[in-house]
């Protein structure tokens, strides 16, 4: 199923997606009102929710909301580095050097925003896209194995890891340039894990200005969700609602030669097979 946070006139509502509407779950009768709960409750909520939108009808159409990052604010938003390997030679490029292990960097949550919202530039002078897939914790996960891996995953969402370039080399986390208010568009809904029968066999893409900049499909990632999920959870916990975003393709703007940056005005559009896709215009500097 789809499960969507929106805004009809009357404040954040959650939501199932029914053909090209919305049903309200909670004019449905369902207890839970934010999506962190439903994550929360697993599959006691999912399967309450199929049961009511199997009656329900669609409250409203989706071309009557506005949709909002399916997540209200999650505990986490981690994101992993240089994960196609093409993408890390276009970093061997521009100096960013190999690691041994993952890198892993953390996209401060405040950045999170809905799959259409105005990309502010803030202060950089070199804003750039990532289309990725994103990956919502369900079950809380601690030293996992890669084959229990797949047992912690709530659901799956398109992101857009956008990235201040020249903030992103301050320090060698990346967290400063990767972290500016609205630099972190996901969405357009929760697609549930049991659609999605396998997450490396998924074509993403990205466009700018309707020119194809990114296009390549999760089975080319390095390490596979599987992998990043134990490894990370060998350290600390994942919790319900907490995200990760799992690697960009080759293609982005500051490997092009010569380099392409985002500007006021342009659209950039992130999809992936099954999932959906979300679209964003660049605000005009402030």
């Amino acid at each position: 199923m789809k499960l969507a946070r929106y805004d009809a006139g009357a404040g954040p509502r959650i939501g199932m997606v029914k053909d090209e509407g919305i049903v309200d779950l909670a004019a449905a009768g369902a207890r839970w009102t934010t999506m962190m709960e439903v994550i929360a409750a697993g599959p006691e909520a999912l399967d309450a929710i199929a049961s009511i939108a199997a009656r329900a009808d669609a409250s409203v159409g989706l071309d009557g909301v506005r949709l909002l990052a399916p997540i209200e604010r999650p505990g986490k938003y981690l994101a992993i580095g240089m994960n196609y390997a093409q993408h890390r030679e276009e970093a061997d490029k521009l100096g960013i050097a190999r690691t041994q292990h993952q890198l892993w960097f953390n996209k401060q949550t405040s950045c999170l925003s809905g799959p259409f919202d105005p990309i502010e530039p803030g202060v950089t002078e070199k804003l750039d896209y990532e289309v990725e897939l994103g990956v919502v914790i369900g079950k809380a996960a601690k030293s996992v194995s890669e084959a229990e891996a797949p047992r912690h995953i709530f659901g799956y969402v398109v992101a857009n890891d956008v990235s201040a370039r020249d903030w992103q080399m301050h320090s060698p986390t990346f967290t400063m340039g990767k972290s500016f208010d609205t630099h972190g568009p996901i969405g357009p809904w929760i697609v549930t894990a049991d659609e999605i029968a396998d997450p490396h066999a998924l074509g993403l893409r990205c466009f700018v200005n309707g020119e194809k900049r990114q296009d390549s499909n999760t089975s080319e990632m390095v390490a596979n969700l599987w992998a990043q999920i134990a490894y990370i959870s060998t350290a600390f916990t994942l919790e319900p609602g907490d995200l990760i975003a799992t690697g960009t393709p080759h293609g982005v703007g500051a490997a092009l030669e010569p380099p392409i940056f985002l500007q006021a005005g342009d659209v950039v559009r992130c999809e992936i097979d099954g999932i959906g896709a979300i679209e964003n215009v660049i605000a005009a500097r402030r």
